[in-house]
């Protein structure tokens, strides 16, 4: 049996094989790295710091913490972060590349450009800032960090869940 651009073997489930085999795995590490990336916002922002901040008397204890779990999790960002430009950008050439791209893959492109601007600024500046802080015992400026931390991360997350709307619906038109 074929369907466009497969082939199917014979077996309980079929194999995919063919040309949109590579589009097609491309696609699932891609919505995999944007899950990660915006999911992961999303629970740092509403789930982890709150928590923190309800269980954790001292700021120096919820400093510490957060400081090691955003050290943990830009750890997998960055491994998202690359991979959702290299799928993203064989996709595009898969499909033909860059010339005559649909309206809403160029806004995709654009806000993750954006997005991972803010990430390299909080990964680079901000973050280490923080960690430095937290090492230094410098609590105040440590908390200053942070609280830019969680303001550029609401920001992302926003324009997070902008890219996956355009993705969605932008298929309608």
């Amino acid at each position: 049996m074929t369907m466009k651009g497969f082939v199917c073997a014979p077996g309980p489930f079929g194999v995919l094989i063919g040309p949109n085999m590579l589009y097609v795995t491309a696609l699932f590490v891609h919505l995999l790295c944007a899950a990660f990336w915006v999911g992961g916002m999303a629970t740092m922002h509403f789930a982890v710091r709150p928590s923190a901040v309800a269980t954790l008397d001292q700021p120096p204890q919820r400093l510490r913490m957060m400081a090691a779990t955003l050290r943990r999790f830009f750890v997998g960002v960055d491994a998202s972060v690359t991979l959702l430009f290299a799928t993203g950008v064989a996709m595009i050439l898969a499909g033909g590349g860059f010339r005559g791209l649909h309206w809403r893959i160029e806004a995709m492109m654009s806000i993750a450009i954006v997005m991972a601007a803010i990430y390299a600024y909080i990964r680079a500046s901000v973050f280490r800032a923080m960690r430095r802080a937290v090492d230094e015992n410098a609590w105040p400026a440590a908390a200053a960090r942070l609280n830019t931390v969680r303001k550029l991360v609401t920001v992302n997350l926003v324009l997070g869940v902008v890219v996956f709307g355009v993705a969605t619906i932008g298929r309608a038109g």
